[in-house]
Parts: structure tokens; C-alpha cells; sequence
């Protein structure tokens, strides 16, 4: 068993236009609106109810059937079907399509007993067991088989079922495992990759502590050792987890797309989800499906959530995509599950809306009474409809019918934020100098100023082609190919503005540090160089700049020298004295490189990235201005305000307005209530 082909993924994410999407069904229904619906969990008697309920409130999708494998095929080869002809025949006679799962996720009981083989391995040697989720080794010849078959099942069952309109392979990827399998899969991977030993020798450094291999049978996944593992063998195993779990999903893809090919096919991502290399797989998809779950006690989640459907927007090349999962209240699985209020449930589905999304779902419909998830909410909760959620359920499901305009158009984005997963993943190996400089929170970091600006973003891969965009941020691009730094440099040399973050440029594609004067391949370009990285002490450094004023910097900072440039800020006092935190240079055709060397207080990040915004000449949605915590984002003709604060903020407007949300035209100073929304268009003379 082999995985996918480890060539490196195309540059531009955008599935095939070829492919069926959202827009056969957006045409018909407009924004499509719905849930996980678990019927197997309930009595019959509770389907009709559920069904009615759906199409009250306006509910229009619900995806079936991801648990289900035990009822599908209780027995190895006996298949019971009859309920689910029951279920989809009920969906169909109410209006409501289904996104039908393979039960792939969660084998059943007798899959594991009568083949062990087919549970997962952990690095430690561990089998795991049955009685959770997920139990599966993607290498296993018997699950593989197994899952085909329950899937061919249903394909040849449901292929032309008129409720079926779209298919959903398994749920939410990210199994590694580390059994024999798999170490034979992972050196068929190497193979594909490397073409022979002493070329795997070369790009894992394997001179280092006598790794040095000369049979393929001595390379196995990086498993439980006495101490730190080769770390370029660990970001290729990585590599090969994703693209083996992507062959998974191929496999029973290509199944439903011979059966039903005017079907899209999808699965459900998890935005930053760190074991699986979302932009190889999302070309692969029909449809980018995102599960997105954000903490109402987090004061940052607003952003975090934007910065993630941002991802999705960019996973799908721009267009539209949706949100699969989300929660309509509290989850069951953080130590303290605080629940959204219904007004902030209506407002992460209208800021995925708002940022391209042709789909706002949730898990799940009806609250579940048994399980490890009896506690998650639902779209119906225990108490039943007559309760303050599922009114704003419906009441939600009127106003996104009130969007129908949005579906299918675009978020127009002159701003790019670069994010890589190879990148990521060697960023945070190990024996790296600091475990206080992270990817997320730098991104996070970057990402907040633009999103308080109301500067549209797009979330690019770092080979993408970065023509269209001014301005082009890169938070922490620590590993960067060779064929990926032309591009990165042009944004420069045709006169647009790039942003770095702090140790960007450090690695290749192998994960070797490059060597001399860093960052690298783009010293020149920022117009200063350093020679030490320097994790500081609790206490910081002292900062001079009359651009972003003085500060103290904690954490992380690096010896750099100004060339060319001009050092924006400079340590004041010790042993970094009169080294550059921040360089800048300004090139002749117009375009400015910057290099944050170092991790300044969020203040100075948002005035270094305001000034790029500046120098690039981007801006947010014009005629609208918000208060602080006012999120606009702009989609075709629609600007939205969304209102993240727990208190009212106020909207600014030049000229006439009107509110698809409430259906009233709006001039001059608005007042926006606590987790409120506007949907503009301008009224024109």
C-alpha cells in the first residue's frame, strides 16, 4: 500500500472547475443551512418530528450517517439498510438534501476483533482499542477493504437518490500510526520521494550520530527512542501521515464520484490542524468543508475564528466554501464548556458567511442523550424547541435566507498571509533554541492588526503566485523551498511591500538550516542580516524606535546588523546594544521588504503591520468605519459589520444603506448592540 505521490502539491490550491461544487445547489436554496443529524441515536418516531422541525426552520442540508458503520453492517457482509431508506425518503418528502457520509471513521466492534491488525499502533508500540472513535490504521489491507465495501454499498444504493446531493468520506482526518503497515508504507513514500538510499541519507543528515542507513528495511517511522529523533525523518513522516491519509480518502472518493458524478464529494477539515497538509488535499476535494469550533470565553476567538475561515476562503482558491461543524452552544470536550449565548452562535455563522461561506452547519441537530457527546449542544437541546436556542435556530435560519445574494461571490483581498505546514510542522520540532516562539500565535499576532483594519486577507501557501496582492506577510515562514523564494522576492521587486516575522528563512525543504547571514534568502531584500538567534531572559531587552516608540522585548530576539536598510528599532543597553529588532528597506521600483527580528508587545506589532499596510496602499471596505471590536469584511456588494463585543459599538456610514439582515435603510452614525450584525448594500441615488 502506497501513499499519495510526495512530489510537492501544485502551487495554487483551487480545486478543479471541472468538479461539481456548492453552486448547483447555492442556485436553488441559496445559503445552505443545517446540521449533523444522528437518527440512528433516536426511536422512528422521533424522525418525523426532526424533519418537520428542519424545514421550520429553515433548515435545508443535514449530513448523515459519519457513525453509523455498526448499523449499516452489523454483522461482516450483512448490510441493513432498510432505516436509512427510511430516512432519506423522509428528508426528500421535506424539501431537506443530504450530505451522506461513509461510516468509515469509526469501524465497528467486530472489525477490530477479528482483525487486531486493522487498530492503530502508537509511537510507544501501544495497540489501541475499540470503544472511542477513530480506531483505525489508514494502512490496514482489511480496513481498507472493509471501507470500500460499506462504501460501495451505499453508493450503489444512493447514487441516485434525490435527496442525496452531496457525499461526505469518513470525518475529520488525522490517524497516525506506527505499526508495521505503516513502516512499509512510509518507505514506499521515501522511495517516490528520494528514489534511493543515499539520496534519503543525504536529506535526513543521517552522518549525524551514525544514522546512516544502507537497507530499506532499517527505516522505519520516527517510534518511541532514548532521545531526540532525526528531525528531518520526523517532518517527512509527517508528510507522508498526511498524504497517506489523503490516499484513504482518494480511495473511496473516486468510488462515489463513478457512481454519482455529478455529486460532490467533500470531507471535513479542521482549519490549523496540524497533522494533515490541507493544501495538498484541498485540491482533491469538490467542495472545502470546515469544521470550526471557537471558545466563546476567549476574547480573541473572534479573531482566530476570522483568521480560520480566512484558511478555508483560501484553501478553496478564493471561492466559495462552508462550515460543516460548528457549535450552536457549548461543546463537551474543553475542562470548563462555557456555551455561546444564541447571539454569539448567530454571529460566528455570519462571520463565515461574511467571509465566503456558501454553508453554515453545525454539529449537531438534536442533542444526544448517550456518549461521550451527551453534553454537546445542539441545534434541538434537551429541552426540546420550546427553548431560547432553537428559537434564534429558526429565527437564524430566516435571515440567512435573507442572504441569498452572497451565495457564490468572493471576498476581494489585496493582502496576503503566508502559512505552510512543512513549514509548521520544522518550526516546532524539538531542539529548536526557544519553545516560546510558536506559528500559531505568531500568525495570530500578524493576522489581529489586519483584521481590526478591516483589510481583507487572503491565507496563502508560500508557492502560490502572489501577483495579485500589495501587500504580503509572512509571520513565521521558518522552512521556505528554493522554488518557493523567487516569488516571495518579486513581491518586492514589482514594487509591493513584504512583511517577515522572526526566524523566517532558517530552513530548506530537507530542513537543513541555510547557511550565512539570515534570513537567508532575503537579507538583501530587508536590508540587514543576522548571525544569532537569542531567546532572552525574563526580563527583555530595552527598545529604541521613533516609528513604534520604545518597548521592551521579551521572549526572542536576534543579532542583526543593518546593511543597506535602516533599522526601524534597535536595542538600547546590553549585549544586544545597537542590534536592529525591526529593518526596512525601501527599494527603488517602490516596494519595501521588512524583517521583524524579534517578538514585540502586540502594540508594536499592530504599528509595524499598519505602516506595511500604509506603504502597500491597502485599505478596508469603503463607506463603512466601526468602533474597536467592529469586524467589516466586505463580500460582493455586501459589507458586513459584525460586532464582537459584549457591549454596543457604533457603525459609521458615508451615504444610504440598507440592511438585508432587517430589511431597513441606514444613514450616518448606527448603533450596533452587543454581538450584533448589519449586512449593507448601498442604496445608489
Amino acid at each position: 500500500m502506497t501513499a499519495t505521490d510526495p512530489r510537492p502539491a501544485p502551487p495554487h490550491p483551487a480545486p478543479a472547475p471541472a468538479r461539481p461544487g456548492l453552486d448547483a445547489l447555492t442556485a436553488r436554496r441559496g445559503l445552505l443551512y443545517g446540521a449533523d443529524w444522528n437518527p440512528e441515536q433516536w426511536h422512528p418516531d422521533v424522525w418525523r418530528e426532526d424533519v418537520a422541525l428542519m424545514r421550520a426552520a429553515g433548515v435545508n442540508l443535514v449530513t448523515v450517517g459519519v457513525f453509523s458503520w455498526a448499523q449499516l453492517e452489523p454483522r461482516p457482509g450483512r448490510y441493513e439498510l432498510d432505516w436509512l431508506d427510511r430516512v432519506l425518503d423522509l428528508a426528500h418528502e421535506h424539501d431537506v438534501l443530504v450530505d451522506l457520509a461513509t461510516p468509515t471513521a469509526s469501524p465497528p466492534a467486530w472489525l477490530g476483533a477479528l482483525w487486531p491488525g486493522t487498530r492503530p499502533v502508537t509511537a510507544e508500540g501501544v495497540r489501541l482499542s475499540h470503544g472511542s472513535r477513530n480506531h483505525f490504521c489508514p494502512s490496514s489491507p482489511q480496513y481498507r477493504e472493509r471501507a470500500l465495501q460499506v462504501a460501495r454499498v451505499l453508493a450503489d444504493r444512493y447514487a441516485d437518490h434525490p435527496a442525496v446531493r452531496m457525499w461526505h468520506v469518513g470525518n475529520e482526518y488525522g490517524q497516525v500510526c506506527f505499526c508495521e503497515h505503516c513502516a512499509q508504507a512510509f518507505r514506499g513514500w521515501l522511495r517516490s520521494r528520494y528514489g534511493g538510499l543515499d539520496e534519503l541519507n543525504r536529506a535526513w543528515g543521517t552522518t549525524f550520530w551514525s544514522q546512516r542507513y544502507d537497507e530499506w528495511s532499517q527505516v522505519v517511522p520516527p517510534r518511541a527512542a532514548p532521545y531526540l529523533v532525526n528531525p528531518t525523518q520526523v517532518l517527512d513522516h509527517r508528510r507522508f501521515a498526511s498524504d497517506l491519509l489523503l490516499d484513504l480518502y482518494r480511495e473511496q472518493r473516486d468510488l462515489l464520484r463513478a457512481a454519482s458524478p455529478g455529486t460532490p464529494v467533500t470531507t471535513n477539515f479542521m482549519g490549523f490542524h496540524g497533522p494533515t497538509d490541507y493544501w495538498r488535499w484541498a485540491p482533491e476535494v469538490d467542495v472545502v468543508a470546515d469544521d470550526v469550533y471557537g471558545d466563546p470565553a476567549d476574547a480573541a476567538s473572534p479573531v482566530r475564528l476570522a483568521l480560520t475561515h480566512d484558511l478555508a476562503r483560501g484553501l478553496a482558491g478564493g471561492g466559495p466554501w462552508m462550515v460543516m461543524e460548528q457549535a450552536a452552544g457549548a461543546v463537551n470536550w474543553r475542562a470548563h464548556n462555557v456555551p455561546k449565548t444564541t447571539a454569539q452562535m448567530r454571529l460566528d455563522s455570519l462571520r463565515a458567511v461574511a467571509r465566503g461561506a456558501d454553508g453554515s452547519c453545525f454539529f449537531q441537530w438534536r442533542a444526544s442523550v448517550f456518549g461521550a457527546e451527551r453534553f454537546h449542544s445542539g441545534l434541538v437541546p434537551h429541552a426540546g424547541p420550546d427553548t431560547a436556542l432553537h428559537r434564534a435556530v429558526v429565527a437564524h435560519g430566516a435571515e440567512l435566507a435573507r442572504l441569498r445574494r452572497v451565495a457564490g461571490t468572493r471576498v476581494a483581498a489585496r493582502t496576503a498571509l503566508v502559512f505552510d505546514w512543512p513549514s509548521w510542522w520544522a518550526a516546532e520540532e524539538p531542539a529548536q533554541p526557544s519553545d516560546r516562539l510558536r506559528v500559531l500565535p505568531q500568525l495570530l499576532a500578524y493576522y489581529a492588526p489586519l483584521w481590526r483594519a478591516g483589510v481583507a486577507v487572503d491565507v496563502v501557501p508560500p508557492g502560490v503566485d502572489l501577483s495579485g496582492y500589495d501587500l504580503v506577510v509572512a509571520p513565521q515562514l521558518y522552512l521556505v523551498e528554493d522554488d518557493h523564494v523567487a516569488g516571495l522576492r518579486a513581491v518586492v521587486e514589482r514594487g509591493g511591500v513584504l512583511l517577515l516575522g522572526p526566524f523566517s528563512g532558517v530552513a530548506d525543504r530537507d530542513g537543513h538550516v541555510r547557511t550565512g547571514r539570515f534570513p537567508v534568502p532575503f537579507a538583501d531584500l530587508v536590508g540587514g542580516s543576522g548571525e544569532e538567534y537569542v531567546p532572552l531572559a525574563d526580563a527583555g531587552v530595552r527598545v529604541a524606535s521613533d516609528l513604534l516608540g520604545a518597548h521592551v522585548v521579551h521572549d526572542w530576539a536576534e543579532r542583526v546588523r543593518v546593511d543597506d536598510g535602516e533599522a526601524v528599532a534597535t536595542v538600547v543597553g546590553g549585549d544586544l546594544d545597537g542590534c536592529a529588532t525591526v529593518v526596512r528597506r525601501r527599494h527603488p521600483a517602490g516596494g519595501e521588504g521588512w524583517y521583524v527580528a524579534s517578538t514585540p508587545p502586540a502594540d508594536v506589532v499592530a504599528a509595524v503591520v499598519a505602516a506595511c499596510v500604509a506603504a502597500a496602499g491597502v485599505t478596508g471596505p469603503a463607506g463603512v468605519a466601526g468602533d474597536d471590536d467592529v469586524e467589516l469584511v466586505r463580500r460582493g456588494d455586501v459589507t458586513f459589520c459584525l460586532n464582537a463585543a459584549d457591549a454596543e459599538r457604533t457603525v459609521a456610514l458615508d451615504g444610504a444603506w440598507h440592511d438585508l439582515l432587517t430589511g431597513t435603510d441606514l444613514a450616518g452614525r448606527v448603533p450596533l448592540a452587543p454581538h450584533g450584525a448589519l449586512a449593507l448594500i448601498e442604496r445608489t441615488p
